[in-house]
């Protein structure tokens, strides 16, 4: 099963909302949120919860894509997230996440047994290129112990 498949079968909301996975490696994860009027806004676009959830997902797709073979050691969560709103999304919107520090850094601070915290940065596109908002989420693999 692909990163974005266990997403989708595990993540109620990410089914809800029809996510797309498009790309879910350790160096870029890439979601889709199609075009649907049941989640748009006032003005006809996606609705900023709906982009909220697509960038959160974008991260989380990178972070079990880095980090998968850790899981049986800790556990990801989402610390915190920040997003700004840039530009008017209309139509599908992707998120693409890039992570923000080595894996190796993080591993290697799991392995000191310590709790890492590492940065997940998400950028929200127009199908025509446009920057329609951006995310930094913070994440940490709590250890299962």
């Amino acid at each position: 099963m692909s990163v974005g498949e266990m997403l989708v079968a595990t993540v109620p909301m990410a089914r809800t909302l029809n996510l797309e996975f498009l790309e879910t490696a350790a160096e870029r994860a890439v979601v889709r949120l199609p075009d649907q009027a049941d989640y748009h806004n006032h003005v006809g676009g996606p609705h900023a919860g709906a982009m909220f959830t697509l960038a959160e997902s974008a991260s989380g797709a990178i972070v079990i894509a880095a980090f998968g073979d850790q899981m049986s050691r800790a556990v990801p969560l989402a610390v915190k997230a920040e997003i700004g709103y840039k530009k008017l999304a209309m139509g599908e919107v992707t998120a693409t996440a890039t992570l923000g520090r080595p894996i190796a850094d993080v591993v290697a601070e799991l392995d000191a047994g310590q709790r890492p915290e590492f940065p997940v940065a998400v950028e929200i596109r127009r199908a025509d290129g446009a920057v329609t908002g951006e995310m930094t989420v913070v994440w940490t693999l709590r250890p299962n112990s």
